[in-house]
């Protein structure tokens, strides 16, 4: 439901932190010209703007803004200033869809096996020396630079191209082990177990409710290999269950005690990149307290071994019909 009351501009950590929590949980470039593989899409070239879909005319949404959240496998302690950024891959990637006409907000949770065009850039990131079809989890470490918002801008150029051409304006960058100091920050979080853990972590019985500590919510949201289903697509289902978990534990905790916000933002600072002010991110966490959440989606497609490692295929009806529910409008009549 949409919210009706006006936020108080004075709680400026309060929103930062709600809107930081926000993008990251469900899990949180600056503009940067629309992609040219736009073409991808089939227009009708009549105007700009406009794409034909199933014999209909839609015109793209100019109040569309888009934020990228990328949750990064490193585990060496979380410091997002260190150069030790080898091997280094998104393991969650979320894209936030805000429609500012309609004051509504969708994500997209983006499967990190997904295979999409990848650039592989030169040292320091200065130039592009070859493009590939690749897992989109290595985007980030393709872009072979210790500069982090580089890596972020490699891996959006990869969701811009899935997604035929459209545009990622922000993007958040954050450390997997902020799950272990932000579960421990909120005093745990409870969920019912949805996989059996038993050889990997024996209180994690399928279908028992338990209140996750740091370490154990790291293992519940990134283990894969060992359990009865070792796709991505499994571990996504955990990892959207505790990050709706975390998220409510997080924004009660916010309520209770505006302490605790600045607490939060504190904790995040050596785990978090992002393109975006502080005031920019205080307007995001406006727009969540007033804008009307749609829910998640997560493109269809399949899954199959590759010759390392699993290898997710997206539909491209899937795709197209994704981007034309979240990016544009019925233009009127027919092609």
């Amino acid at each position: 439901m949409r919210k009706t009351d006006t936020p108080n501009p004075s709680l400026k950590y309060i929103g930062i932190a709600v809107a930081v929590v926000f993008l990251i949980a469900a899990a949180l470039l600056f503009l940067e010209v629309w992609e040219k593989e736009r073409g991808r899409f089939p227009e009708s070239g009549a105007e700009d703007g406009i794409v034909v879909y199933q014999g209909e005319k839609y015109r793209y949404k100019d109040s569309i803004e888009t934020f990228l959240v990328l949750g990064l496998d490193k585990q060496d302690g979380g410091d997002l200033s260190s150069s030790q950024t080898d091997g280094v891959q998104t393991d969650f990637l979320m894209l936030f869809v805000f429609d500012n006409e309609a004051e509504q907000c969708a994500a997209v949770h983006i499967n990190r096996d997904t295979i999409t065009k990848v650039k592989r850039l030169s040292l320091g990131g200065t130039s592009v020396v070859g493009t590939y079809m690749e897992q989109i989890a290595l985007a980030y470490n393709y872009a072979n630079t210790e500069n982090h918002k580089i890596r972020c801008r490699n891996a959006k150029d990869s969701v811009e191209y899935l997604f035929t051409g459209v545009k990622v304006d922000h993007y958040l960058s954050v450390t997997m082990d902020f799950v272990v100091a932000g579960c421990d920050l909120v005093g745990g979080v409870e969920v019912t177990v949805l996989d059996d853990f038993t050889g990997i972590d024996d209180a994690l019985v399928k279908g028992k409710t338990v209140t996750l500590t740091g370490e154990q919510a790291l293992r519940y949201v990134r283990t894969r290999y060992g359990l009865e289903d070792s796709t991505n697509l499994r571990r996504m289902e955990r990892q959207r269950q505790y990050i709706n978990a975390w998220y409510a534990k997080a924004v009660s905790r916010i309520k209770e005690d505006s302490a605790f916000a600045l607490e939060l933002v504190d904790t995040l600072g050596g785990y978090v990149v992002y393109d975006s002010s502080e005031h920019r991110l205080q307007k995001f966490a406006e727009k969540f307290d007033r804008y009307e959440f749609l829910g998640i989606r997560e493109p269809e497609g399949r899954t199959q071994a590759g010759e390392e490692f699993l290898e997710f295929y997206p539909d491209e009806e899937s795709i197209r019909q994704l981007v034309i529910d979240l990016f544009y409008k019925p233009a009127g009549g027919a092609a």
